[in-house]
């Protein structure tokens, strides 16, 4: 075994535990571990991929907790599972990658495959019109969704002259309501999700 810079390197034909253990204690203490086998069957270890062949292969149970006790996530949700993806749509469109992970954790709680009552689905609960307009192909497909819901983000942002508190009323309640009332719509429902992903949005800046 072979360790540079946070990276393991092993070729071995089975990881038997007590070398797992050893890999662990030579990483930081508190990191998720990636792992991938290249084609000479090399193992590689690491806590920081620069390579997306990387997949995770040990969470970091301590921060993973301690993300879920904040922001009230439970069960099987890893909110860090869909970081590469906003990363790459924050990139994209110009949107914060803390205002697309608001927006995702009040909308669907980072459940790909939320559908509300109303027909909304996915991550970002795009509707069926909303959906075919951004020409997402499959709502419940996080990359597809997220693509889809940042583009529309955009859009609205855009249309409001960057009023995030504008594009969010909009993106809940739909963009004939705010322009009737000429701001955020009188509806109990529209104001508690405005203040919520703007709680969340700031939550995320911080951590």
């Amino acid at each position: 075994m072979r360790i540079q810079n946070s990276v393991c390197y092993i070729k071995p034909l089975v990881l038997l535990p007590a070398l797992l253990i050893t890999i662990i204690a030579w990483l930081p203490a508190i990191a998720d571990i990636y792992r991938y086998e290249d084609d000479e069957g090399i193992v590689h270890f690491t806590d920081a991929p620069t390579d997306k062949r990387f997949v995770i292969f040990m969470r970091d149970i301590r921060k993973d907790k301690q993300l879920r006790t904040r922001f009230k996530l439970f069960g099987a949700v890893n909110p860090a599972e869909y970081d590469p993806i906003i990363k790459t749509c924050s990139e994209k469109y110009g949107v914060s990658s803390s205002l697309i992970k608001a927006v995702i954790h009040a909308e669907s709680g980072y459940n790909p495959n939320a559908l509300s009552h109303k027909g909304a689905s996915g991550l970002m609960q795009l509707m069926p019109g909303t959906a075919k307009s951004l020409k997402v192909a499959n709502s419940f497909d996080p990359k597809d969704n997220v693509e889809g819901g940042v583009k529309y983000l955009r859009f609205l942002l855009d249309t409001f002259h960057g009023d995030v508190s504008l594009a969010l009323a909009a993106y809940n309640a739909g963009l004939t309501k705010v322009a009737k009332y000429g701001g955020i719509p009188p509806y109990t429902e529209t104001r508690t999700y405005v203040n919520r992903v703007l709680s969340y949005m700031q939550s995320y800046q911080t951590n």
